[in-house]
């Protein structure tokens, strides 16, 4: 191994932590409801840390809000303690709940891609195991084929050969209230000032 990327890899795992992992050590209680508002529809993906993609894509226009969970897996009621730890089948994803006549399913999934290297299928960096994977999640085949167009194009666009998994929603669990807004109720968390601000002016996205 290079000893230049040793040293930074190490000392940013020393600097940032376990990575995506919360101060604290309890489980919180839960959103009170996994329902959306009238008008409003929902998309559900994951892109390794779900404090970033729910950050990133708050701030685009006709997003009425991301909510953090976990979806992916076969195990009933996940909690962080457990899919952090890659106990569950889970991943860490995102219900985006958008206003379909401001913004397109097709633009959110387009937006997907530019958030990470979705060519890896072993997470997203500094974030990595199965419970950090990329993934989209579809309700129908309506959405299916939208995202299939969209990889289709993100590959011919950028010649990368797209790794994310892409499978139909079984169901979607809402993460724990202390994850919901991380990076606005945390701003001087290490993880957030470390990775997640970059993140956001890389997208161009102010934070």
């Amino acid at each position: 191994m290079n000893l230049g990327i040793y040293y930074f890899t190490f000392i940013t795992a020393t600097l940032l932590g376990a990575g995506c992992s919360a101060q604290q050590s309890t489980e919180d209680l839960r959103p009170a409801t996994n329902e959306r508002p009238p008008d409003m529809s929902e998309a559900v993906l994951g892109a390794g840390c779900f404090w970033c993609l729910e950050a990133a894509y708050e701030e685009i226009d006709g997003v009425h809000e991301a909510i953090s969970g976990y979806a992916g897996g076969s195990e009933a009621a996940p909690t962080y303690n457990k899919v952090s730890k890659g106990q569950t089948t889970h991943a860490e994803v995102i219900k985006v709940v958008y206003n379909p006549d401001v913004v397109t399913y097709r633009e959110l999934i387009d937006f997907f891609w530019s958030t990470h290297d979705a060519s890896r299928s072993d997470g997203v960096w500094p974030d990595f195991g199965p419970q950090y994977r990329s993934i989209l999640l579809y309700k129908n085949d309506a959405e299916n084929k939208v995202i299939q167009a969209s990889r289709t194009a993100h590959e011919a666009n950028t010649g990368q050969l797209i790794a994310t998994e892409i499978k139909a929603l079984d169901i979607f669990y809402p993460a724990e209230n202390y994850h919901q807004n991380y990076a606005d109720k945390n701003p001087n968390d290490r993880y957030v000032r470390g990775i997640l601000e970059p993140k956001m002016k890389k997208l161009g996205l102010d934070k």
